[in-house]
């Protein structure tokens, strides 16, 4: 049984920063896509950032391009996500998601099989 667990959610004032993680069990996460989406209360789910099964290519949305950074350990099977220079328009809860799929698109939550709880990132402004 596959489960992602996030961590590191808070609250900070923008200009800040925050380290959000995920551990997976059950799965090797190199052989798996990840993404980070988040989803402000009213609003739909957005992707964040995502990386490929593999060669472990990034790929941001525009909002967090420059901002953000996604990366894994392998060792620990964990995925995270930095965030600096945070904004109060970050302010959602925070999942991490998981696929195994051979063909898939990172910004597309519909690929993702396997999620976490999320965690709450709030900025003051």
């Amino acid at each position: 049984q596959v489960q992602l667990v996030e961590s590191g959610g808070g609250s900070v004032q923008a200009g800040g920063s925050l380290r959000l993680s995920c551990v997976v069990s059950g799965y090797a996460i190199n052989n798996m896509y990840k993404g980070w989406f988040r989803q402000a209360p009213g609003k739909q789910r957005e992707w964040v950032s995502g990386i490929t099964t593999g060669n472990g290519r990034t790929y941001y949305a525009d909002s967090a391009r420059g901002r953000f950074t996604i990366s894994t350990d392998n060792a620990k099977n964990t995925v995270s996500l930095q965030m600096n220079g945070l904004k109060p328009e970050d302010t959602a809860m925070y999942y991490c998601a998981a696929g195994t799929r051979g063909a898939y698109d990172l910004s597309r939550a519909s690929y993702y099989d396997y999620w976490g709880q999320g965690t709450q990132v709030t900025v003051s402004s």
